[in-house]
């Protein structure tokens, strides 16, 4: 008869205490970070040059984009267009529902003198800097600054 040899795969105290105190590091590093605002980007500060404050409505598909000191239409975005536009809107209509606020406030767009132009919340405060997902995507919304600029 063979008598098989088990080998023993118990760890010892120092590996298993390492990992933890490694692990709890990682942890308050990441709070502490956190808390610190470190790792996170800020919008450099710069006044608004030109803005405007829009409301955005869900029409069956289509979205349509409205002045919101005066109630009047300055663009409509057929179904099936307008990806970005969408996206970033449906964002932060979902952070708004999230914090259980609906849609009264509206959103400010502005160029700032820096040239930014920025999608402002001002229900949450959440800022958007534009041009950050490329021209084509900023044109999106740059058009909505142009078409208030030509309706003086």
């Amino acid at each position: 008869m063979t008598t098989a040899t088990v080998p023993n795969t118990r760890f010892g105290i120092w590996p298993v205490a390492t990992a933890g105190v490694v692990l709890a590091l990682a942890i308050l590093f990441a709070a502490l970070g956190r808390h610190a605002g470190i790792g996170t980007v800020q919008l450099p500060a710069a006044e608004a040059a030109t803005f405007i404050d829009l409301r955005f409505e869900d029409r069956e598909g289509s979205i349509r984009v409205l002045s919101a000191s005066d109630g009047h239409l300055l663009l409509a975005v057929p179904p099936g267009e307008g990806g970005f536009m969408r996206g970033v809107m449906r964002g932060l209509a979902r952070d708004r529902k999230m914090r259980g606020i609906g849609p009264e406030q509206p959103f400010r767009l502005e160029r700032r003198v820096n040239g930014m132009l920025i999608l402002h919340d001002t229900a949450t405060g959440r800022d958007i800097a534009l041009g950050s997902f490329g021209p084509t995507n900023l044109e999106a919304f740059s058009q909505l600054l142009q078409n208030k600029e030509g309706s003086r």
